[in-house]
């Protein structure tokens, strides 16, 4: 098929003071979250002056992919927009509409399978697309990118030059951590077809991208930014509960490698960077936050190479992947069943 654009879909954060709460309704609107919790996590956007770092870093990687596609003889027009705040994905689509885009191909900023990671991207450009109306373009979303090279590796190099800031003599009471999204038991059970998807794809990167950087050491897979209602069963350990339980094991320094991220957005910068190293401090543990992809070339590079895949004939760009997962390039209707909302 003929695609003439591309559109980055991101999750959208508030760039002011004035923006958080709004942004956080948007972000909550039917699940039920309690007002003390929203009013927490502004308190986390407002110890940044209200601003979220991922719609600047959404900047930095547009620009990026627009310079390689040009750089590479690929001549699709790059567009931008968020599901939760500005540039909204409607009014993105309305744009696309206007310069007479017919079909384009999305790449979301989300590596991974499950209700909040994909399907709900895919829900929300179908609803952008009915307030355009009849018109709109068509969009497909590119394939999950959970064991790309382009992703996997610069994950692997920052676990390195993490590791090298820790003291090599106590290489042995040292322990690599790896951090994804917590989500709701429910949610993960029934990712992917056959469900576990979310679980599956983010114990996979975890193994490659330890396996690669760090054999020797001891790693584990754990949770982060937990949202929902307390009554609710999580994914879990959380990263906090995992390094007081390291300490009493006798750890003396962690690396933790956001896996489930691809860029240093508030969720690594305040839960990671600010609550689980004031964790670490009071345990007495050395802590290294390993870094995201952001505008890794690598991965800026791999955005290029899923669109060939989609766009070029049959076998002429060749699928990089690390993983022995299933990959598809289109998500089966039976995938991550939406969850039940409370009335």
């Amino acid at each position: 098929m003929a695609y003439d654009a591309v559109v980055l879909v991101s999750f959208g954060g508030p760039e002011g003071p004035d923006d958080v709460l709004p942004f956080l309704q948007n972000v909550t609107r039917g699940r039920g979250i309690p007002p003390q919790r929203l009013a927490e996590v502004a308190e986390h956007y407002q110890h940044f002056g209200g601003v979220s770092p991922i719609n600047e870093q959404c900047r930095e990687l547009l620009a990026a992919i627009r310079a390689d596609f040009a750089s590479h003889g690929l001549d699709l027009p790059v567009y931008w927009g968020n599901r939760n705040w500005k540039p909204m994905l409607a009014d993105t689509v309305a744009q696309m509409r206007d310069d007479g885009v017919r079909r384009a191909l999305a790449f979301v900023t989300s590596a991974y399978g499950g209700y909040s990671s994909c399907r709900q991207y895919q829900e929300d450009i179908v609803a952008a697309r009915a307030a355009v109306g009849p018109d709109a373009p068509a969009i497909e979303k590119l394939r999950q990118f959970w064991d790309h090279p382009g992703f996997v590796e610069p994950h692997i190099d920052a676990v390195r030059a993490a590791l090298a800031q820790l003291d090599p003599a106590r290489r042995d009471s040292t322990r690599l951590v790896f951090t994804a999204h917590s989500v709701p038991v429910s949610m993960a059970d029934s990712a992917g077809p056959h469900g576990g998807r979310y679980t599956a794809q983010l114990a996979e990167t975890a193994r490659l991208v330890h396996a690669a950087a760090a054999p020797d050491l001891p790693y584990e897979l754990v949770w982060q930014s937990r949202s929902g209602p307390p009554h609710m069963p999580w994914l879990e350990p959380d990263i906090n509960d995992h390094l007081a339980a390291l300490a009493e094991q006798g750890v003396t320094g962690v690396v933790v490698s956001p896996i489930g991220f691809v860029s240093d957005h508030l969720e690594v910068v305040w839960d990671l960077d600010t609550e689980a190293l004031d964790t670490a401090k009071q345990l007495g543990l050395d802590f290294v936050r390993a870094a995201t992809p952001g505008t890794d070339p690598r991965f800026v590079t791999m955005v290029r190479e899923l669109v060939r895949e989609r766009i070029d004939p049959a076998g002429a760009s060749p699928r990089r992947r690390l993983g022995e997962l299933p990959m598809w390039d289109t998500c089966p209707t039976v995938c991550c069943v939406p969850p039940r909302r409370p009335s």
